[in-house]
């Protein structure tokens, strides 16, 4: 399907990032304001609006009517109607260099970047550097932008992207605003999905869009990529569809597998194990899987509180299946095989016997 849903449906005013709430409204008033910084690095998991953000930024900064319109202006939003709005929608903006640093990590890239801003931008009020991955920059090239930063232009904006904050050295950080983006919540995909499926007239279940939304884990363009992969199968999308065509499990499926284990039933746990390899579907995924319910049902044993947290993640059937495992979770026991599915988990994702670790390790704890 072309173009891909992640362009098509990408977020064009800061109002329409759900669920970075505590990042846009802080732009949303600097931006009111006029008092943008001259660095911003956005940091957090992947798929979660930090570069889309960074483009809002720009637009922002460049937008014509905001720097005509006063009253606009207070929006703190960009008109993406303008020429520069349309031009940094469309990846033409003149003034707006995007640079993805996993590709260009050498201190030569960033000096000739450098320099070039330093020139006054040729047509918008800005010229701004979106570094993407900016954590693959070597050394060299993190001093070479140290000295921009310490001393910018005052017609120069930097924002700095990165799913691996640690790594980028304290010197960027403390010359730039930090904003951290967090995993979407489980309601924020399936509304964006459900818009998707709505405006592209695609027959996609509740159920299959509950999964899509879970499989996406938090990220706004995996639930979009995992979509547009399951529809261009062209026929209805049910949740049957996606386990198979996916090779991924319901959380019904981790639900039953979990029941069995809690009730010491090695044999049917086995069987199933069984019943799932050759179904063809992942083994290391699905111990990832198993893994995380068991500690949701084990920490939520211990902290009731957590509910109010799982339901961002979960769907409202699963909740409550995890809420009755924690009743009969027992920690002296399932501690121990916790972690040994985390020791199997680290087996299986380079082994060519990828369902062995996972029986050993139920074989072990449940005999």
């Amino acid at each position: 399907m072309s173009p891909s849903f992640y362009r098509t449906y990408r977020r064009k005013a800061l109002a329409d990032l759900r669920g970075q709430e505590q990042v846009t409204t802080i732009l949303q008033n600097a931006a009111a304001a006029g008092k943008l910084g001259h660095a911003y690095l956005f940091y957090g998991p992947r798929g979660t609006g930090k570069t889309t953000a960074a483009r809002l930024l720009a637009k922002i900064a460049c937008c014509a009517t905001r720097a005509k319109d006063e009253k606009f202006r207070t929006k703190g939003e960009p008109c993406n109607k303008c020429a520069p709005c349309t031009e940094i929608d469309s990846g033409r903006g003149i003034d707006v260099i995007e640079i993805d640093a996993a590709s260009n990590t050498g201190v030569d890239n960033v000096r000739e970047i450098i320099e070039g801003v330093r020139l006054a931008p040729s047509s918008y009020a800005y010229k701004v550097i979106i570094f993407d991955e900016v954590h693959m920059l070597s050394k060299g090239a993190f001093n070479a932008l140290l000295k921009t930063l310490e001393e910018p232009p005052s017609h120069a904006l930097f924002i700095l992207a990165t799913t691996e904050y640690d790594k980028v050295p304290p010197t960027i950080t403390s010359r730039a605003q930090r904003f951290h983006f967090r995993k979407l919540p489980l309601d924020v995909l399936r509304e964006k999905i459900e818009i998707i499926v709505k405006a592209e007239n695609l027959k996609v279940t509740d159920e299959a869009i509950e999964m899509i939304a879970s499989l996406a884990e938090g990220s706004v363009r995996d639930a979009e990529s995992l979509l547009a992969q399951i529809t261009s199968l062209r026929d209805e999308v049910t949740i049957e569809s996606v386990e198979k065509h996916l090779g991924r499990l319901g959380g019904s499926h981790i639900s039953a597998l979990a029941e069995l284990i809690l009730k010491n039933d090695l044999k049917k746990t086995l069987a199933r194990i069984n019943e799932i390899n050759e179904g063809g579907y992942n083994a290391a995924d699905l111990t990832k899987e198993l893994i995380h319910y068991l500690r949701r049902a084990l920490t939520l044993k211990y902290n009731p509180d957590l509910e109010s947290q799982f339901k961002k993640e979960l769907t409202s059937k699963e909740l409550e299946q995890i809420k009755a495992h924690a009743t009969i979770i027992d920690a002296t026991k399932h501690i121990p095989l916790l972690k040994s599915l985390i020791t199997s988990y680290s087996q299986m994702r380079y082994s060519p016997f990828a369902t062995i670790p996972l029986e050993v390790a139920l074989i072990e704890h449940l005999k």
